[in-house]
């Protein structure tokens, strides 16, 4: 069974097309949940228990809107190369393997777009998970979930740059400086509305 996945992997490419959605969808939980607790922190105003909820809830939309829309796109895509085969070969592909990769490959590749950056998302809430049960890691929760928000981006940066093999740490800082931008922008308009 799991060699005839890894054959349908390879045969689609799909391996490939998890990477990419891992890290645009993982970057995206870790922009999400990091701007969602700048502005928390920039505020002020709410509990533990409400930058959680509200933090969950976001993770558990982008592990829906990954989902389905990796699946819509990704199966629509592979409906249309196995059409695409069986025109030029002319005939039909329906019994085959690359039949079996066009309709098992879009879950897997949803899979991996849905549930990356909600396992991210979730990594990120830890410490404020631990002080929920009174447990202390040391720096206030909000600033320690931070620091692993910026570790996660940095990581993802660097992860991105071996897979271009481009110099890795180039990656790395610029994906860091995407999210402390983020972070300063949300900083700023907080300031400028005056809720900081």
């Amino acid at each position: 069974m799991f060699a005839r996945l890894r054959y349908l992997i390879e045969l689609s490419h799909a391996h490939r097309i998890a990477r990419r959605y891992f890290i645009t969808n993982g970057f995206d939980g870790v922009l999400t949940i990091l701007g969602l607790l700048m502005g928390f922190r920039a505020s002020g105003l709410a509990s533990l228990d409400v930058m959680i909820g509200a933090c969950v809830g976001s993770a558990v939309a982008l592990l829906m809107s990954g989902l389905t829309s990796a699946y819509i796109s990704e199966s629509a895509e592979k409906a249309y190369e196995l059409h695409e085969l069986e025109k030029s070969m002319a005939t039909s592909l329906e019994d085959s393997a690359h039949a079996d990769a066009a309709r098992l490959m879009p879950w897997l590749v949803a899979l991996v777009n849905g549930l990356s950056p909600l396992l991210l998302a979730l990594l990120i809430l830890v410490p404020l998970l631990l002080a929920q049960q009174q447990i202390s890691v040391g720096l206030p929760p909000v600033d320690s979930a931070l620091a692993i928000a910026f570790f996660l981006a940095f990581l993802l940066g660097a992860f991105l740059g071996r897979l271009s093999r481009r110099f890795w740490l180039w990656t790395a800082v610029r994906a860091l400086a995407i999210a402390l931008v983020t972070s300063l922008i949300i900083l700023f308009i907080n300031r400028f509305i005056g809720l900081s």
